[in-house]
């Protein structure tokens, strides 16, 4: 294999002319040159030089690799340099993936952070829920992913036909293999009309609303809800359900149901026509950011996830 350094002392030597002269002006001995010669020569295979008597002359080999040489030497000086702006944090790339309530509230103030330290640092941001944020994470699609779980809910991968895998069993753990970062307790509020009778209570049971007409929010939260009220005696009567948070407060600030959302989700959107209560039991989500491994070791990265821990103490 031939090694750069071996190419910097020919091109030394095809400059100079000789070994001395090129230990000269590469800062080394004339043995140390003539070792590294033989050892470049040894890889190529081939002479690179004709020595007669005190010169050096280049073969048609020797030619050859120095007129490479140039163009290798150069493509690695540029190369190192952008990896130390990378580590230095002067360059480098993110690739985010947040799901909806996270990404208008928790990414804005992150990103405005980390631009402000680091401008030369570019991030960019897709949506996503969970599972398919964690998945993209592994397929290599994002080197982020914010994500949320259910507390006293252990993940488990979705099957074919979107049944999950071992159902009826305790589900696997799916995150064991990624650095999770903790980054706050996310509460489930209740939202009525505010003409609705428990508008003005201070706290409401889950079961007071069993015969409410109820709307659902994404998939995840649609199942906690179910369990949620399930474990409190009913089974909620969903009549709408939409992915879209803002839509979820529309609908109840019609008047046409209630609903239980996480508070990032509301902090996003100024609920018109509807008010939140305190629901009981208390049910939380655990909002993480997570990464694999080995890119936690990448200071971009591990740049923004100290940033979206920032955001989310604030």
């Amino acid at each position: 294999m031939i090694e750069a350094r071996h190419l910097r002392v020919l091109r030394a030597v095809a400059a100079t002319g000789s070994f001395s002269a090129a230990a000269r002006e590469l800062g080394c001995t004339q043995p140390a040159v003539s070792q590294q010669m033989k050892a470049l020569e040894s890889s190529a295979g081939t002479p690179l030089l004709i020595r007669t008597g005190r010169e050096m002359r280049l073969t048609q080999a020797g030619e050859a690799l120095v007129r490479h040489a140039a163009g290798i030497l150069a493509g690695l000086t540029a190369a190192e340099e952008e990896v130390a702006a990378i580590a230095g944090l002067r360059a480098g790339r993110v690739r985010l993936v947040s799901f909806p309530s996270g990404s208008s509230t928790l990414v804005p103030t992150a990103l405005a952070a980390l631009r402000a330290a680091h401008p030369g640092t570019r991030v960019s941001l897709v949506e996503a829920e969970p599972p398919r944020s964690v998945e993209m994470l592994r397929e290599g699609d994002c080197d982020v992913a914010l994500a949320f779980r259910y507390e006293g809910r252990r993940e488990a991968p979705e099957g074919k036909g979107g049944r999950r895998e071992g159902e009826g069993a305790q589900p696997a753990e799916v995150w064991d293999d990624l650095v999770v970062r903790p980054l706050l307790a996310d509460r489930l509020v209740g939202l009525v009309p505010e003409g609705h009778r428990l508008a003005k209570s201070d706290a409401v049971s889950i079961a007071e609303l069993a015969d409410e007409p109820w709307i659902a929010g994404c998939p995840r939260c649609r199942r906690q809800l179910v369990e949620v009220c399930e474990g409190a005696g009913f089974t909620p009567r969903i009549d709408f359900a939409t992915d879209d948070y803002p839509a979820v407060i529309g609908l109840v600030g019609a008047g046409l149901g209630v609903a239980v959302l996480p508070e990032l989700a509301i902090e996003s959107v100024r609920p018109k026509g509807a008010r939140t209560v305190t629901v009981e039991p208390a049910v939380q989500r655990e909002i993480v950011a997570l990464t694999l491994p080995d890119l936690a070791q990448v200071p971009a990265v591990a740049a923004t996830l100290d940033h979206l821990a920032r955001a989310a103490a604030r």
